[in-house]
């Protein structure tokens, strides 16, 4: 599995910058997971609209889906254009049914309800999910390849060990860190550098990617909580890389 950062940030992109999402990719097959603001431009600086396969949503915060519209217009031209030929497959939660209604667009996307009950195919991966602990309806990813090698990633949540035993058995997680642990109770619904080490640590996994950074602070000191509690491989989603699990 090839993981990409297109984005790193929460709640809005810096400059020159997009929201949390990340492409990856295995035999192939390409997944968006969120398409939040500014995703689309990042995404066309490694593949072309037409090569995309799938999309994951997490859930329906602006950041995660502010890019949803452009990327349908985007696969409307492709079409028309005849650079594709098929209904970009998109994978979400119906718990939001206005936004879910909208990711139907006409043949050029296909909507399919996801759920903690029931895992999917998408491409090479069998995908879990989970809810999260979060203001709205969110729900944490697990990829699964055919080599039973696994990446989770928690999307937007507070702690909550519901999420333990999902993570468990992972060689990667993607953790969202989206402020410092001196001011986590002022952030409701997210999580601090050292709780994502905490998740890191009571599940296992041999490496942490944090994302989902906070627009104040050195988020340097995220790598440095997480590190007080997890001794692993720890890092920042960073754009200009990208990671693999083999």
């Amino acid at each position: 599995m090839k993981i990409t950062p297109l984005g790193v940030w929460g709640a809005y992109p810096n400059a020159n910058g997009a929201t949390s999402a990340f492409l990856l990719e295995e035999q192939g097959f390409r997944c968006l997971i969120d398409c939040g603001s500014g995703v689309l431009s990042a995404l066309q600086t490694h593949i072309a609209l037409h090569e995309l396969d799938a999309l994951v949503i997490t859930h329906y915060h602006p950041d995660h889906i502010a890019d949803i519209g452009v990327l349908q217009h985007g696969l409307m031209i492709e079409t028309l254009l005849n650079k594709r030929d098929r209904p970009l497959q998109v994978y979400a939660h119906p718990r939001g049914e206005e936004h879910f209604s909208q990711l139907q667009k006409n043949k050029y996307m296909k909507t399919t309800a996801v759920s903690p009950q029931q895992n999917q195919t998408i491409g090479p991966w069998n995908v879990s999910f989970r809810e999260t602990e979060h203001p709205v309806y969110c729900l944490a990813l697990k990829f699964t390849s055919e080599n039973n090698e696994s990446i989770a990633f928690t999307a937007d949540t507070a702690w909550t060990s519901n999420l333990l035993p999902f993570i468990k058995g992972s060689r990667m997680l993607v953790s969202e860190a989206s402020t410092y642990h001196s001011m986590i109770e002022q952030i409701p619904g997210h999580l601090s550098g050292r709780q994502a080490g905490q998740l890191a640590y009571e599940t296992g996994v041999d490496r942490l990617l944090l994302t989902h950074f906070p627009h104040y602070g050195n988020i340097n000191d995220l790598v440095s909580e997480a590190k007080e509690v997890f001794s692993g491989e720890t890092e920042l989603a960073d754009p200009t890389k990208s990671y693999f699990i083999k």
